[in-house]
Parts: C-alpha cells; structure tokens; sequence
C-alpha cells in the first residue's frame, strides 16, 4: 500500500482498524484486570493479581512503558513529519496526524491503566495533565479539519480557496450539459448569505442553510440532466457549499486554533517533565521490568 496515495477506502479502513485497536486494548485490559481494579487499595495486597498488576508489577508496569513510548512516538514522530523539510515525502500530513492521536491515545489508556486506577502525589500532576492533552486534543483535532487543506495537510489560504471555488464554477458550466438559465439559477442559490448563527454552522460543519441549498439544488436540476451527471453535480455543489461555511468562518477557527496551541502545548510539556522525573525516580529506587 502506498501510504502516500491511500484511496478513500483504504483510508476509512485504515482508520476503522485504529478505532477498533484502541476499544479491543481497553476491553482486554479491563478484562485482565477488572475484579482486582474494583477493590478498595487497602484490599489489593493480598489479591492474587497484585504483584502482576500493580504499578510495579510484571504487566502494569509494562504498561506504563508500553504507554509512555507510545505517546514520546506520537508526540516527537508528528513533530518531526511537521518541521524537518527531509521528512515532507514521507507519507501525508494528515495521516501522521492520525497516527499521531491514535498513540496519543492508545497510550494514556495504557498509562491509567499502570497506574491501577490509583492518583497521588507528582503522578496525579501528569496524569490530569495528560487528561487534559486528550481532551484539548480531540477539540484541536475538530478545531483542524473546519479549517480548509490542500490533500496533504497544509493549509489553504483565502486565495487558494476562492480558487478552488472558481474551479468548481467553471466545472459545473463547461462539464456538464446544463442551460445557460440553470447555471445562473445555480450558482445564485451557492452564492446567496448564510443566514445560519454562526455558532451552529461551526458544530455542524454542514449547516442547516447548507441543507436547505442542497435540497433547492435537487429541485433545479432534477429532470434536466442526465443521473450520472445529476449525482456528480450534486457532489460539486455540497463540496462547494461546505467550503462557503468554512471561509466565513475561516478567521474564527484560526484564532481558536491559535488559543488552543496555547492550552495543548504546556499541558503536553509539563506531563512530560513530570514523566521523565516519574521515570528517573523509578529506576534510582530500582524499579526496572522484571519479565
């Protein structure tokens, strides 16, 4: 598979088969470990699990590992794909993005996990800091894709997206069979003000006027052109329809992108310095992994 050029259905297995990783982990992990988690900590030490599962123990310390490489992975990996000029050809933006949060993910998981469930001191620091990282990185990545990119990631300019609607206009009048009334029908209903709040359109990406354009849309074409063309247009109408949410809200999104570098990045720094201390005191006192 050329990670370069993934289909569409090759990328929605791909990211079918991330999701279901993280949910059989979390599942297989709870199942390991449920009736021992459960128990009050005073009870745990004599639990017939203990030494297996507690922090120290054979599997929950290796999930303190196994989480903590993940999410170095995903952090430094992604980073590294964003700045080093070397690294631009190898693969996609946007999928090392996903990869991206799908360790970033999968290795807090791990981590709580390790941790038994248990918060105190320095490492209950980290561990909300990590939980704020997740969540500020699932608003990050929504805040992302309202923000219009080019296939690879990079992001459009006003320009650039102007162009592309130029582009579809100009592919709905010389590619399709269409009469010069219902070409100038059509592009007045994409033209026309999106009167939707502002608030709504950016949670809906696809907003409520933009339904009601899409169906005007269905009624002006219906009858007049062929079925192949009628779903293509359709195609190239809703895509241009989103890209018309998405300028007027444009400048917006980049400032709450802005804003949000300024949560998600001390957040992600302090988890990771408490991590290392969290590590160096470890092995000082002797916890290694004794498999």
């Amino acid at each position: 598979m050329n990670i370069e050029n993934m289909s569409k259905p090759v990328h929605k297995i791909y990211i079918f088969s991330l999701v279901i990783i993280e949910v059989a982990v979390f599942l297989l992990l709870l199942e390991k470990g449920y009736e021992y988690y459960r128990l009050p900590i005073e009870e745990r030490p004599f639990s017939e699990v203990h030494n297996t599962l507690k922090p120290g123990g054979i599997l929950g310390h290796g999930y303190g590992i196994i989480g903590t490489l993940m999410m170095i992975v995903g952090v430094f990996g992604y980073m590294l794909r964003k700045r080093v000029k070397a690294m631009y050809r190898w693969g996609r933006l946007k999928y090392w993005l996903e990869f991206h949060i799908f360790l970033c993910t999968l290795g807090p998981l791990l981590i709580l996990f390790h941790s038994a469930f248990k918060f105190g001191g320095l490492v209950s620091i980290s561990f909300w800091c990590m939980i704020a990282v997740v969540v500020s990185g699932v608003i990050g990545r929504f805040i992302y894709v309202q923000i219009p990119r080019t296939v690879n990631g990079e992001e459009l300019s006003i320009e650039d997206i102007k162009d592309m609607q130029e582009k579809i206009k100009k592919d709905f009048k010389n590619n399709y069979n269409i009469s010069e009334e219902t070409y100038n029908k059509l592009i007045s209903l994409l033209d026309s003000e999106d009167k939707t709040p502002g608030v709504l359109a950016t949670i809906f990406n696809f907003n409520l006027s933009g339904r009601k354009k899409l169906y005007e849309i269905k009624s002006l074409l219906k009858g007049k052109i062929s079925k192949n063309h009628y779903n293509e247009l359709l195609k190239l109408a809703k895509k241009e329809i989103l890209l018309n949410t998405k300028i007027s809200h444009l400048n917006l999104m980049k400032k709450l992108f802005g804003y949000w570098h300024v949560i998600h990045l001390p957040f992600a720094l302090i988890m990771l310095i408490i991590a290392i201390i969290h590590v160096a005191i470890a092995i000082a006192f002797g916890y290694t992994w004794k498999l």
